[in-house]
């Protein structure tokens, strides 16, 4: 597969560890990734991940682009000269993973009050690529109708929600099923997860 141009979003929704194993994945492919984490995103790093945010270009480099061949872009909330914040640049497709419900709302209501709301707005604008992977339970009337309304628009909502069928052993393989089938939502290849009647 030849190289993507890809819009990863982080936000504070419980389960940053399937963001990180995606941008992973992403860059180990050898596709840009376009980066952007909120603040509550970067405070998910340090509960859930016991990360040191102090640094976050440095950790980003050590826990994120590693060695692989792919190419990392970071950019803040507010920094609005990342590329695929313009229709004329062709990013390939977003993915919000986990999505938090303040970020549904804001996608959902086309506000743009931040980079990553702006760069949604341009991959439903431009009709590409966009999956946001929510992770919140229950899940009020508010959150489902602002997911109805973006996937009616042709947003892919995809749950983080592991699969059983493949007898998971580990919490690697309940984390590598959701990020598999998300990037099966970004049609790039994987070998994560064993598929139904393999």
């Amino acid at each position: 597969m030849s190289e993507q141009k890809w819009a990863v979003g982080i936000t504070g929704a419980s389960g940053a560890i399937y963001g990180v194993r995606l941008v992973q994945e992403l860059l180990s492919a050898g596709h840009t990734v376009h980066l952007i984490i909120t603040e509550a995103g970067w405070q998910v790093f340090h509960d859930e991940l016991d990360w040191v945010t102090d640094d976050r270009e440095g950790l980003l480099r050590d826990k994120l682009q590693q060695d692989f061949p792919g190419q990392l872009h970071y950019w803040g909330l507010r920094d609005f000269n990342c590329p695929a914040a313009s229709g004329s640049y062709k990013c390939d497709g977003m993915i919000v993973v986990p999505c938090s419900m303040g970020t549904v709302s804001g996608i959902a209501h086309g506000a743009s009050g931040n980079l990553l709301e702006r760069v949604a707005d341009v991959m439903i604008k431009e009709g590409r690529r966009l999956v946001l992977v929510p992770r919140e339970t229950p899940l009020n009337a508010i959150h489902l109708e602002n997911m109805l309304q973006l996937s009616r628009l042709g947003v892919k909502i995809l749950p983080a929600m592991p699969g059983y069928y493949q007898k998971p052993q580990t919490m690697d393989d309940l984390i590598n099923f959701v990020v598999g089938k998300a990037l099966d939502a970004l049609d790039v290849p994987h070998s994560l997860f064993r598929r139904w009647g393999e």
